[in-house]
Formats: structure tokens, C-alpha cells, sequence
């Protein structure tokens, strides 16, 4: 299956882009996709317990199946002040 991951904020530097895609097995979850990320943009990997991941609109927890097609977002945390 394929899927679409839209990296955000400075993730887009750490990555070096703002959009890439991925083939993964079907029934992988978002643990096994960003294992794939942190291989193929290992900059990516100090964040992996701060990152925020998105499907479609909805946040999902790494337990959760993909889908061909879907879209999936990471965040770095949200900062204010």
C-alpha cells in the first residue's frame, strides 16, 4: 500500500521536504511507517517521542492500521508563549 506524509514546521528541514510517500505491507501501523521514516530521514529519530502524527484530520496513536491512500501528518510539539 501507499501512503502520503505531510511533514510540518521544522520537520520540513529536518526532513528536506514537505511531502513524501511511502509503500509499506498492507496491515502496517503507524509504528511500522515511522520506523521506515526514521531509516530514510534519520534526523527524524531524536524526535520520535515528542513527534505528533495525524491521519486524515484525526490524531492516532502508533497502534493504528494504515489504509492505502491515507494521509498521514507529523507535528513537531506544539510551543506558545
Amino acid at each position: 500500500m501507499r501512503v502520503q506524509i505531510d511533514f510540518y514546521s521544522y520537520f520540513k528541514d529536518l526532513t528536506g521536504c514537505a511531502r513524501a510517500f511511502a509503500a509499506l505491507p498492507p496491515g502496517s501501523t503507524i509504528a511500522d511507517l515511522l520506523r521506515h521514516l526514521y531509516v530514510r530521514f534519520p534526523k527524524l529519530a531524536p524526535m520520535q517521542r515528542a513527534t505528533l502524527i495525524a491521519v486524515g484530520v484525526e490524531y492516532q496513536k502508533p497502534d493504528y492500521m494504515l489504509q492505502d491512500g491515507d494521509e498521514v501528518a507529523l507535528f513537531p510539539p506544539v510551543q506558545g508563549g
